[in-house]
């Protein structure tokens, strides 16, 4: 079969198109035929080497954290699945494996794939919609009537995080760039405001708030500034470096580490196939074209959430 591998960690050209031996499930794992991964950011970390003590991953590396396609082969002990079944699932950080016409995972991890949307667009849910959901429902347990600001609003999970929001009733103020704005609205923002003066304070955009999503990567300086948009009592998450906290005002932060979780996954299927939730795709590109996707990356050209199309 065809997959994309690399040998050691490095440039995107360590990135090889080659031919390997279709893998054969374990106990508890299914075979899936794959329709799609998408592209991370994380990939690109990956790929570089600079989480290599973080997350231990032995090469030669597959990369794809997530995976949608069809179960064609059943390992020992997997119940509730089928042959034929189509699927989505997100690899654990130190596994991969979504850049090959095939792929083995823990049965535990996949879940149906949405019936409203195209299975290769589905490929661009996993990852992105579980840290957003972690950030949003389990970190932020976000309520009606709350106010959210979401600071990197019109990116891959920023995006999740508006419709999570808007659709628990809470106003929504979106942080993004002006192209954004339509889209943005279209998902429940009450406001859509341009790229913050973090200076300007909190009251210039309506603020202070009572949960903070970032995922906007600043600097350290930066960061702590974010912590005064919110109230006393509120929240400030983030998947793009660490916010302090403010005992004083009893102001928490926490981090987004996203992982694996069937059932949360349903649950955002479950939205995707009730129209409450949508997904923002920027570009989809062939298998063979990967390492063209994380030079685009590296270099700041990458338009937005990329399917990596592989059936």
């Amino acid at each position: 079969m065809k997959a994309i591998r690399y040998h050691e960690f490095g440039s995107n050209q360590v990135l090889r198109h080659e031919d390997v031996q279709r893998p054969v499930p374990a106990a508890g794992q299914v075979l899936v035929k794959v329709a799609a991964t998408s592209f991370n950011p994380v990939d690109d970390h990956i790929r570089l080497g600079v989480l290599a003590e973080m997350i231990p991953t032995p090469l030669p590396i597959t990369p794809g954290l997530d995976v949608a396609g069809t179960i064609t082969e059943l390992g020992t002990d997997v119940h509730g699945l089928q042959v034929g079944d189509q699927v989505i699932a997100m690899f654990p950080l130190d596994q991969h494996g979504g850049a090959a016409e095939y792929a083995v995972i823990a049965a535990d991890l996949v879940t149906a794939a949405p019936r409203t949307i195209a299975l290769t667009d589905a490929a661009a849910l996993p990852l992105t919609g579980l840290a957003a959901r972690q950030a949003a429902i389990e970190l932020a347990g976000v309520r009606a009537g709350q106010r959210v600001l979401v600071n990197g609003a019109g990116g891959a999970v920023g995006s999740i995080v508006v419709q999570l929001a808007a659709d628990a009733d809470a106003r929504v103020t979106a942080v993004d760039g002006p192209q954004h704005a339509d889209r943005l609205r279209s998902y429940g923002a009450d406001k859509v405001v341009g790229p913050l003066e973090l200076d300007a304070g909190p009251a210039a955009i309506g603020g202070p708030f009572d949960v903070v999503v970032n995922h906007v990567r600043l600097a350290p300086e930066d960061l702590a500034k974010l912590t005064a948009y919110a109230a006393d009592g509120g929240i400030v998450v983030s998947s793009a470096g660490a916010v302090p906290a403010d005992d004083a005002r009893s102001v928490r932060t926490a981090g987004v580490w996203v992982s694996p979780d069937a059932s949360h996954l349903a649950d955002l299927v479950s939205r995707v196939d009730n129209g409450r939730l949508r997904l923002h795709i920027a570009d989809r590109r062939p298998l063979q074209e990967l390492p063209t996707v994380h030079e685009d990356a590296s270099s700041g050209k990458l338009l937005g959430k990329t399917v990596i199309v592989v059936d």
